[in-house]
């Protein structure tokens, strides 16, 4: 019997020594561990400065853009990191300042049936600030907001186009809602 409690003894210390060592051990790890190397900037911080996509959504109402900088991302995803699971419908931004063909943003002004006034543009993302004019005559029209932002087969959009006539330029700050 005493060989077989022995036995028991044996046990139960190395559980009540090992356990906490074990505790230790962990938590020691946990802290000395190093912090992964931090990742590429998220994607939608990427100032983007390709056409392609701006001019199949704006052309038609703004004619041909010529040079852009911009930046489209999920507002959900920016706001709360990656979604695991995808929203039924989601909320796409558009925000960026572009150039329009000479003469286009004349052309868009003194379109009949728009009554464009001075304006300022909601707050611009960080990332975009390098890229706007300093001092700039935006104006902006109810509604040529209103022509703009027709419903369209992939969704419905919302936003607000500013007109720089003197340099031909449009700030467009846009949400569109996809289901």
């Amino acid at each position: 019997m005493d060989a077989q409690r022995g036995h028991t003894n044996r046990r139960r210390f190395l559980l009540i020594a090992g356990l906490p060592l074990l505790a230790v051990g962990g938590g020691l790890a946990y802290v000395l561990w190093p912090d992964p190397a931090p990742g590429p900037e998220p994607d939608w911080r990427r100032v983007r400065t390709d056409l392609e996509p701006l001019n199949k959504e704006f052309a038609p109402y703004l004619g041909e853009l010529t040079d852009a900088h911009w930046l489209g991302y999920d507002v959900d995803e920016a706001k709360y990191g990656n979604r695991s699971i995808p929203s039924p419908d989601s909320r796409i931004r558009l925000v960026g300042v572009a150039r329009l063909a000479p003469g286009g943003a004349a052309s868009v002004v003194g379109a009949p049936g728009r009554t464009f006034a001075a304006a300022v543009p909601s707050e611009s993302p960080t990332p975009l600030e390098p890229y706007l004019p300093a001092d700039p005559a935006w104006q902006r029209s109810a509604e040529f907001d209103a022509h703009a932002n027709s419903e369209t087969s992939d969704g419905h959009q919302s936003g607000e186009y500013l007109i720089d006539v003197a340099r031909d330029l449009v700030y467009f700050d846009v949400l569109y809602f996809t289901t």
